[in-house]
């Protein structure tokens, strides 16, 4: 026994001898529909106009994280996150293990600590490296512990 496939428009769902499945790319993927020929006319302008409104168009990327932006803590002269972090728990402040150390606690520390002066400071502190103070730790580790 013969079977008879009638299919319908995806859109109005219209049945008709002039539907069809209609393949068409966009966005470098290719989509497919059952359409009239009406309808398939509609698609091809709406595509057409897609097409112009993308030549006229720029892509927007998403944006990054800035690696300068992200360490907005200054640098301490002579000392290290270690040494901050270090500082913070005797004063019973509350510091994270890692990662940024909060910006009061960093002017904590240079008002504790007046040999800390902040290399983003004046121009004078460019001259001479300064010491660790007596018990600090020679760790590398930056103020920002980024």
């Amino acid at each position: 026994m013969a079977q008879k496939v009638i299919l319908v428009d995806d859109l109005d769902h219209s049945e008709g001898d002039d539907v069809a499945r209609r393949e068409f790319p966009l966005l470098n993927r290719t989509f497919a529909i059952d359409l009239s020929d009406a309808n398939q006319k509609r698609l091809n302008e709406a595509l057409a106009f897609i097409e112009r409104v993308l030549e006229s168009s720029r892509e927007v990327k998403q944006a990054s994280r800035s690696k300068k932006g992200a360490d907005s803590s200054p640098r301490l002269r002579g000392y290290t996150a270690t040494d901050v972090r270090e500082w913070a728990r005797e004063q019973e402040l509350d510091v994270p293990l890692r990662g940024k150390i909060p910006d009061e606690i960093i002017e904590q520390f240079i008002a504790a600590h007046p040999d800390a002066t902040s290399e983003q400071g004046s121009s004078e502190e460019s001259g001479s490296a300064e010491q660790p103070a007596a018990g600090t730790s020679d760790s590398t580790e930056p103020v920002s512990g980024s």
